[in-house]
């Protein structure tokens, strides 16, 4: 911001409104009755069981035949070790001809958020699962959350299959750890809306 010509004395280092939602979110599972979430019978039957939570759309992805075709062989080999939940989002769909329909935040929140690890192309999701310490492979090359490879749970993979499977395995090993992203604790608007007030 100093470089764009901003005054030092305007900017404020306040955290990150969408952790501050995911967490409002998590509370919300706790105040409901999660057994009328349409995930609830896929919940039990996981029974406890470890699993991986998976989203899948970048066109880098789904869209060249090769690169998906890999990806897939890779989950199939993890499958083999442990259920995969993989909402299909419609991109994807699109590319897989599958008639499933995708989930919606609530009932993805309260799937993933138990999750032994999260495999995803999402930005977003790269945040939320560091902001509540679940492990995280990204399936991509680069990502524009780099603090969630440099502070919290997050491996940057790509999308090869041999890199998949090694990241795979750094989790299962438990070798995969870190720290939630300083300031991220659900109070950055209202940190904002101090800053706006003074």
């Amino acid at each position: 911001l100093e470089r764009e010509g901003k005054a030092k004395e305007q900017i404020f280092f306040v955290g990150h409104v969408m952790i501050d939602n995911l967490l409002r979110q998590v509370k919300k599972l706790g105040e409901i009755d999660c057994q009328s979430l349409k995930v609830w019978d896929l919940h039990k039957r996981l029974g406890g069981e470890g699993y991986v939570f998976l989203t899948l759309h970048r066109p880098s992805n789904v869209d060249d035949r090769e690169v998906f075709a890999g990806i897939v062989a890779v989950l199939n080999e993890i499958a083999e070790t442990c259920p995969i939940v993989f909402p299909v989002h419609p991109r994807t769909k699109k590319m897989l001809a599958v008639q499933l329909e995708p989930l919606g935040f609530r009932e993805s929140l309260f799937l993933w958020r138990n999750a032994d690890v999260v495999l995803t192309d999402s930005g977003g999701l790269q945040e939320e699962t560091s902001a509540l310490g679940v492990p995280c492979i990204t399936l991509r090359e680069n990502t524009e959350r780099p603090i969630t490879v440099d502070v919290g749970t997050n491996l940057l993979a790509g999308n090869q299959p041999d890199a998949i499977r090694a990241a795979f395995k750094q989790v299962q090993a438990g070798k995969v750890s870190g720290r939630v992203p300083e300031l991220w604790d659900g109070n950055a608007a209202e940190r904002i809306w101090k800053v706006l007030v003074s």
